[in-house]
């Protein structure tokens, strides 16, 4: 399935949404070789654009993204708003700090480059699989404002393109990724703002992602927590 956004305002999905191309990136000191990265040309997205994100009436929530706003913390103890977010089971990953002005935001733990536009493997998913892994929620803390980026292909399609033999016994990979784009198949990526108090739930393990704070004149520290969320569980700002 590719990139789904359920909205029901059309006009609020573009007043917060651009898009772009991508394209690998080598050579450049803060980032790994290969990692695909936007172009930087952000266009508005038009209502054609906005109607080929609109996610289909039997969309499974499994592979949607949601624009919501969390419930607030009250406390330092984070791992306390699971039981809030309609997710008992869901498991709090901790939190990323963003420093202003990066294009893309995780790194590699072993030598600190970006990694760029990427797939999360928390599930370790196969290609017959990789539809059905847990969601990612995310809450911006601020102090600034950041963006989610996605890609819009989804792992399986770029499994099958890259690995047309064989891929139905392959893992999909952010290395699946990189060898598309810088085979000249750029993929379009998606920008959607994220005040303090946003957040979303991505299938993040399915869909190309990175967070950002290009263009942003403060840091920015999100949380995150994997689970399975029904559509529509918290509010939608969209």
């Amino acid at each position: 399935m590719p990139l789904h956004v359920a909205f029901t305002d059309q006009d609020a999905l573009r007043a917060r949404c651009n898009f772009a191309t991508t394209r690998t990136v080598s050579g450049v000191p803060a980032f790994e070789d290969g990692a695909v990265v936007p172009s930087g040309q952000w266009q508005p997205l038009s209502d054609a654009a906005a109607q080929a994100l609109t996610a289909p009436p039997l969309t499974s929530p499994i592979t949607l993204v949601e624009i919501v706003r969390p419930p607030a913390p009250t406390g330092e103890n984070l791992e306390d708003l699971t039981q809030q977010m309609g997710d008992g089971q869901a498991k709090y990953l901790g939190q990323a700090l963003a420093k202003p002005d990066m294009l893309t935001s995780t790194d590699n733990y072993q030598d600190g480059r970006l990694i760029g536009l990427h797939l999360d493997n928390w599930d370790k998913l196969n290609y017959g699989q990789k539809a059905t892994g847990r969601r990612r929620l995310a809450l911006n803390l601020g102090p600034g404002t950041r963006y989610i980026l996605l890609g819009a292909l989804d792992a399986q399609a770029v499994c099958r393109a890259v690995h047309p033999e064989d891929y139905a016994y392959r893992y999909p990979s952010t290395d699946d990724y990189r060898a598309h784009v810088a085979a000249g198949h750029p993929i379009r990526c998606v920008r959607i703002r994220l005040a303090p108090g946003e957040g979303y739930i991505a299938p993040t393990e399915y869909l190309l992602h990175d967070g950002s704070t290009e263009g942003q004149d403060q840091p920015s520290a999100m949380a995150f927590w994997l689970g399975r969320w029904p559509r529509g569980t918290l509010p939608s700002l969209i």
